[in-house]
């Protein structure tokens, strides 16, 4: 398990595919602004999108746990993983009762600890709505600069939304890694 004081990743227990269907994919308001693809309902008895048994190898999926409590608080991922340049995206949806805590700064942290230090990348990047201003935050918490705006790139909800992309190289991250990271080479 990598893990913040606060927050742990985790992987996908079959125990958490039902509280993130729940919870994020039926919520389709927020799952509409948090995805690319559009939401569809999902028929009884079909695989869930949380479900990871024949995941793609550019993708590591986590559930993120809320240290505290031991309670599900959300998932988190790389995905677009580009072993060629080194490269990946980082998602990340907390649950609404986790929202608000600063859950998604430590989350982010961790990924990145996870895609530099354990999958040798050299960037990182979250691409968001540009009115999403807590995972903003959350990022630039975590060492991420915003790298510019894609103007009315992302269809949601039947208008377009501008999208903004932040990025952090492997550099910048060991400059600004907080006190927590990993000591003597071993995750907490």
């Amino acid at each position: 398990m990598l893990q913040t004081e606060r927050v742990a990743l985790r992987a996908r227990h079959d125990e958490d595919i039902p509280v993130l269907q729940a919870e994020l994919y039926n919520d389709i308001a927020t799952r509409s602004r948090a995805d690319t693809r559009p939401w569809l309902p999902i028929p009884p008895g079909a695989p869930s999108p949380y479900a990871v048994a024949d995941a793609p190898a550019d993708v590591a999926f986590f559930s993120v746990v809320d240290t505290a409590s031991g309670e599900l608080a959300g998932e988190a991922l790389l995905w677009g993983v580009d072993t060629h340049n080194r490269t990946a995206h980082l998602g990340l949806a907390l649950r609404p009762a986790f929202r608000g805590r600063g859950l998604a700064g430590e989350a982010l942290t961790v990924l990145c600890r996870y895609g530099f230090t354990v999958r040798g990348l050299n960037r990182l990047q979250v691409d968001t709505l540009a009115d999403n201003l807590a995972m903003v935050a959350a990022a630039r918490r975590a060492g991420f600069a915003l790298e510019g705006t894609l103007r009315r790139s992302a269809w949601v909800c039947g208008a377009f939304e501008d999208e903004v992309v932040l990025g952090l190289l492997a550099e910048e991250w060991r400059a600004h890694r907080p006190a927590d990271v990993w000591a003597g080479g071993q995750p907490q």
